[in-house]
């Protein structure tokens, strides 16, 4: 699905964003970056960019589980138009996590921007009308991007950030595209582990020393987390490489 441009309202085409995704880059607000660390707590960790091969997507048990839980809520997927019902459930959302998150989905998405240069979709899951959970994504032309997931803290019980993240991955299957991207995961830094929920076995993971992507392991990301540390990180951030994890 390639997306369109003007020379009055430009939008990202939908082949390059699959380019720069391919090669570990990722969306953040209008501009896409990448990274191979990230600060918690005053401690530096590695960043490992995943991907989802989508035709080699099985649900398990514990996928089919929460698929049969969750059925009775609407999903709809509609082009993002940012509203006052989507901030304050975000607002909910944000309070009520135990992670810094930005204040709003302005300042995710846009920062100040008036246009979006990104083929934005969102798919809203709604309880009887009310707006329970959203999960926002990017198209490229044979791949998704997801960007944000958030939810109603009421329904904590129904783990609405994985359901997105099938929910996302699924619709991208019934589109024939090749990868879905979830963004990265942290080693050593659990909260990000509940991006290979979809389908571990068919996610990959961006060795971004050799420029490859790998079948994802743990044995891999350490693996290359080693070699960032050794290899890529300044010297005047080597201290921030000790301490002791966040207890979880």
């Amino acid at each position: 699905m390639a997306a369109s441009s003007s020379a009055e309202f430009p939008i990202i085409r939908g082949d390059a964003l699959d380019f720069y995704l391919a090669q570990g880059y990722y969306r953040m607000q209008q501009d896409l970056f990448t990274c191979q660390f990230v600060p918690f707590d005053g401690r530096l960790y590695t960043a490992h960019w995943l991907r989802i091969d989508l035709p080699h997507v099985e649900w398990g048990p514990e996928q089919r589980r929460l698929l049969r839980r969750n059925a009775r809520f609407k999903a709809t997927i509609r082009t993002f138009r940012l509203t006052e019902e989507y901030e304050e459930l975000y607002a909910r959302y944000r309070a009520a996590i135990t992670f810094d998150a930005a204040p709003t989905i302005e300042a995710v998405l846009l920062g100040g921007a008036t246009h979006n240069v990104f083929n934005t979709q969102i798919i809203e899951l709604r309880d009887e009308g009310r707006l329970i959970a959203a999960g926002i994504l990017d198209y490229g032309e044979r791949t998704l991007a997801g960007i944000l997931n958030f939810y109603d803290p009421a329904y904590h019980k129904h783990s609405l950030g994985k359901y997105l993240l099938l929910l996302k991955t699924d619709y991208a299957r019934r589109l024939h595209l090749d990868y879905y991207y979830p963004g990265y995961l942290v080693n050593d830094y659990p909260k990000f582990d509940y991006k290979l929920f979809a389908c571990a076995a068919a996610t990959e993971v961006f060795d971004s020393i050799s420029g490859q992507w790998l079948p994802f392991s743990w044995e891999a990301v350490r693996a290359n987390s080693a070699e960032l540390f050794a290899e890529w990180l300044p010297e005047d951030l080597q201290g921030m490489t000790t301490g002791e994890p966040e207890q979880l």
